[in-house]
């Protein structure tokens, strides 16, 4: 394994580090920008609809984008992007600003999303073995960081601008850095220039859906946790920022393990256990009156529906000879579900309330685990054949 390859790896890792301390940075401050702008709950609906708009239109047109580009130019473009975008939101003076620098700030954040999960499936493709679970979980290293970091600028009294502006200076150089590890795309077949256009194998967008899914849980997890625990459950701001980097850790720890468990129980029974776990104790989420008890059982929620997000992307990599567009689309279907889900809570919750707005999560975790069960045999095998396949090209002649 040459030395090259090792440094992709850790680049790809890296990537993912700052993708989920920059988002996590926004979403575990949301009730603290409630307070700055006195934003209401359908107003938090809104900026989370520019934020998901923004993402979803850059996803949208990524298939051609990543066929003519490819994953390494989209990542040293929009990984800076994002670090400046989410500058733009700590100054943001007014509730139309914000809802302009949330467009924007999503918008870089689709591109290097899409881009960082192609860049995953090259290097994993490249190393002949599943990797993803491993890199997603650098996500969820960065989430965890932006959450206890977050946790504590509040306890220490620092303001919301303080906090964002501190982790986009950060991110900014090191983004610009990490731009040299990244690896070309894995060479496309010749019929690539058309493979944007063209429609995609069915299973991407049962992936896509189940993606859909899980994001959704995901999102409604990082924009109305701390909001429901602080405002239902009656949780300290500080205690109540918690839930969202237990989330992760509990995501962290299913997602460094996940490519081993792939290996020995296949994806299928990998994703119904999850969708199943993840409807179990969000109930618990719900119906618990103790915030302490509510942030605990985060944990086993973010244990149940880290891998399905890892898995779809890299099954979606692995569907045709090309990754990027494949994993444009699935993650653009994926990525309207983390745009729906945060929305439809916010103005169901106007109706009803917040608790009754958060059963939806319960109802996604079942739909993930029937979903599961169309996963077709023979697609569960060939990111497996390919590995082998992979594996063989790399050993000496």
């Amino acid at each position: 394994m040459t030395r090259d390859l090792r440094t992709a790896r850790f680049g790809a890792i890296l990537t993912f580090v700052l993708a989920g301390l920059m988002v996590g940075t926004m979403t575990v401050r949301i009730p603290s920008l409630t307070d700055k702008l006195g934003l209401s709950e359908a107003a938090v609906g809104g900026l989370l609809l520019a934020w998901g708009l923004g993402a979803l239109v850059t996803m949208q047109s990524m298939r051609g984008l990543m066929n003519r580009a490819g994953s390494r130019t989209v990542l040293r473009v929009a990984g800076p992007l994002t670090a400046l975008s989410l500058l733009g939101l700590a100054f943001a003076p007014s509730v139309p600003l914000l809802m302009v620098t949330a467009a924007l700030f999503g918008m870089a954040f689709g591109a290097v999303d899409v881009a960082m999960n192609a860049q995953g499936a090259t290097v994993e493709k490249r190393y002949g073995r599943p990797l993803m679970n491993g890199l997603h979980a650098g996500w969820c290293v960065g989430a965890m960081g932006a959450g206890l970091f977050g946790s504590l600028s509040i306890a220490m009294g620092l303001s919301l601008t303080a906090n964002l502006t501190i982790v986009a200076l950060a991110a900014l150089p090191v983004m610009f850095v990490i731009g040299r590890t990244y690896l070309p795309d894995t060479p496309a077949a010749a019929s690539a220039d058309n493979a944007g256009r063209r429609r995609m194998p069915p299973v991407v967008y049962l992936l896509g859906a189940m993606m859909f899914f899980a994001f959704m849980v995901e999102g409604t997890v990082a924009d109305w946790n701390g909001l429901y625990l602080r405002n239902s459950l009656g949780a300290p701001e500080a205690l109540a920022a918690l839930g969202y980097p237990i989330f992760e850790a509990g995501m962290l720890l299913a997602r460094l393990t996940g490519d081993r468990l792939r290996v020995r129980f296949g994806v299928k029974g990998i994703m119904t256990v999850s969708g199943l776990a993840t409807a179990a104790f969000f109930t618990v989420v719900l119906t618990v009156s103790s915030p302490l008890v509510a942030v605990s059982a985060m944990f086993f929620v973010g244990l149940g529906v880290a891998t399905i997000a890892p898995l779809t992307m890299s099954l979606a990599g692995t569907s045709t000879d090309n990754p990027g567009p494949a994993i444009a689309q699935a993650g653009a279907m994926g990525y309207a579900g983390l745009l729906l889900g945060p929305v439809v809570i916010g103005f169901v919750s106007d109706f009803t309330s917040l608790r009754t707005a958060l059963g939806l999560a319960v109802v996604l975790g079942v739909l993930i685990a029937i979903s599961a069960r169309f996963l077709p045999r023979q697609h569960q095998t060939a990111s497996a054949a390919v590995a082998r396949d992979d594996e063989r090209e790399l050993l000496p002649a």
